[in-house]
């Protein structure tokens, strides 16, 4: 069974954009095709919650290998927009400045696809954060779906 959603989206406007991808650059290091994260809809830090998107297009780099004819969003991809999204918000919540790594994943489960022509947001809710440590439930979801969730851990480095 999967497990209860960290926000019911429709509490939300999904409309509303806290940050754009400007902001986002200000804050995560990753460019071109290694940026997958393109806006944040929510960032709450009394509920330690923040809320992103990644568009999926027919322009994704690994839209011709990654399954000829039937394109899926690979799920390292989506654990790497889910550590983006964390990384932004250690740096929002701590006033870091300096560069964030990627320290684990933990509890990561897969449980539907995601093909261009989707958007798929992106639930964290932290669980520690610490000055050398923090570590997020992460859950993606399209069109109403839970696509995966994890436990995503960084680091200042």
């Amino acid at each position: 069974m999967p497990p209860a959603l960290l926000l019911d989206l429709s509490r939300i406007d999904l409309n509303a954009l806290a940050f754009d991808k400007e902001a986002i650059l200000k804050h995560n290091p990753q460019r071109h095709e290694m940026q997958q994260l393109d806006g944040i809809i929510l960032c709450d830090k009394d509920q330690h919650l923040i809320v992103g998107f990644k568009d999926v297009t027919e322009n994704e780099f690994w839209i011709r290998g990654h399954i000829p004819g039937r394109p899926l969003m690979p799920g390292v991809i989506m654990i790497e927009a889910a550590a983006q999204l964390t990384s932004f918000y250690y740096k929002e919540i701590i006033g870091y400045q300096g560069f964030v790594g990627f320290a684990g994943v933990t509890d990561t489960s897969f449980r539907a696809t995601v093909s261009p022509g989707t958007r798929l947001y992106l639930v964290a809710k932290a669980l520690k954060v610490r000055s050398r440590l923090f570590v997020c439930q992460v859950q993606g979801i399209a069109d109403g779906n839970l696509i995966f969730d994890t436990t995503i851990s960084g680091a200042p480095v």
